[in-house]
C-alpha cells in the first residue's frame, strides 16, 4: 500500500453516511479506518476509485488521495485572507474608505489569476490613501473572524514538532494579530506605509506575492533541515498556486475555481482540521489550544 483515500466532511455534519461507505465498498474499497465517525475516514486506495469519486459528488464530502510515506508534515505554511480568516483584509479596508466595490472587484480578478498580483495590490492600496490608520484596529476588533479548525490545526501540528508560518500577500498589521491569536511561529506579509496617522496609499518594497510565498516555503524548509516534501501548505488564491505545488501536500481550501482546477487536494466542505486528517491524525488526537 502506497497511498490512502481520505474522506472528510464538515464537523458535526455526519455526511460520511452508511450510503457513502457502501458505495465505496461497491466500487472495490476495503474496510474504512475511521478518523472521526461520520466526518473523516481513510481507506487503502482501490482500482475503481475514479468511478467512486464521480458518485461521491452527490455528497457534501471531500476526497483526497495521499501517500502514506512522509505523511505527517513538519512544516505548515498558510495563506491568511480567506484561508485562516474569513475576510479579505484589503476589501474590509476598502469598505471603510468608501471604495469597497472597486477594491473587491480588483481583488476577485487578482485571486482568479486574471491580474498581475503586484499591480493589483498597488492599485488597491492607492485607493486607500488618507484612510486613518486607526481603522485597522477597529477592523481587527469588529470584523476579523477565524476559519473553523485553525487553532486545532496549529496546536496539534506544533505539539508534534512542526514549525508553522503565516505567509500572506496581505498586510503585517493584520498578520501580527492573526499569527498571535492562532499560535503561528512566524508571519510574513506586506507593510502598509503610514504617514501622520493615515495610510499613504503605498506599500513598502519589495512586495510579497506569489514568488515570495514559494521562496518562503523553501527557505523555511532549508532553515529547519527539511525538504519541501516535508511541508503542508494551504491557500485559496492564484498567488498561492506555486506554494501549493511545491509543498508535499498542497491544499486548496474553499478556493477560487482556477485554483481548484490546478490543485490535487481540494477542500470544499470540511474545515481546516481536514489538514490534520490528510496527515492521518484522528480527532481524538487533536490538541485544542
Amino acid at each position: 500500500m502506497d497511498s490512502v483515500l481520505v474522506l472528510m466532511a464538515a464537523p458535526g455534519s455526519g455526511a460520511i453516511t452508511t450510503e457513502v461507505v457502501e458505495a465505496m465498498r461497491d466500487h472495490g474499497g476495503g474496510e474504512p479506518h475511521w478518523l472521526s465517525p461520520g466526518e473523516a475516514l481513510e481507506v487503502e486506495a482501490f482500482e475503481r476509485l475514479p468511478e467512486f469519486l464521480i458518485e461521491l459528488r452527490r455528497h457534501a464530502v471531500d476526497a483526497a488521495t495521499v501517500s502514506i510515506h512522509n505523511r505527517r508534515k513538519r512544516l505548515l505554511v498558510a495563506d491568511m485572507d480567506s484561508t485562516m480568516i474569513h475576510q479579505e483584509c484589503i476589501d474590509e479596508l476598502g469598505i471603510a474608505a468608501g471604495v469597497g466595490e472597486r477594491i473587491a472587484g480588483i481583488t476577485a480578478r487578482a485571486m482568479r489569476g486574471e491580474l498581475d498580483f503586484e499591480g493589483a495590490l498597488t492599485e488597491r492600496v492607492g485607493l486607500l490613501k488618507g484612510l486613518p490608520a486607526s481603522v485597522i484596529d477597529t477592523l481587527i476588533a469588529t470584523r476579523i473572524t477565524f476559519m473553523p479548525g485553525g487553532k486545532a490545526l496549529l496546536a496539534t501540528m506544533k505539539a508534534h514538532g512542526a514549525y508553522t508560518a503565516l505567509i500572506s500577500g496581505g498586510f503585517t498589521a493584520f498578520t501580527t494579530y492573526v499569527a498571535g491569536a492562532l499560535g503561528f511561529d512566524e508571519h510574513r506579509a506586506n507593510t502598509l506605509v503610514i504617514e501622520n496617522g493615515k495610510l499613504a496609499g503605498t506599500v513598502a518594497r519589495p512586495i510579497l506575492g506569489q514568488k515570495a510565498k514559494i521562496d518562503g516555503l523553501k527557505e523555511l524548509a532549508a532553515r529547519h533541515g527539511l525538504d519541501s516534501s516535508d511541508a503542508i501548505a494551504v491557500g485559496d488564491g492564484a498567488n498561492d498556486l506555486a506554494m501549493l505545488s511545491e509543498a508535499g501536500i498542497g491544499v486548496a481550501l474553499h478556493a477560487k475555481p482556477h485554483v481548484q482546477e490546478s490543485s490535487l487536494v481540494r477542500i470544499n466542505h470540511a474545515d481546516l482540521t481536514a489538514l490534520l486528517y490528510l496527515q492521518g491524525y484522528k480527532r481524538s488526537q487533536f490538541v485544542h489550544a
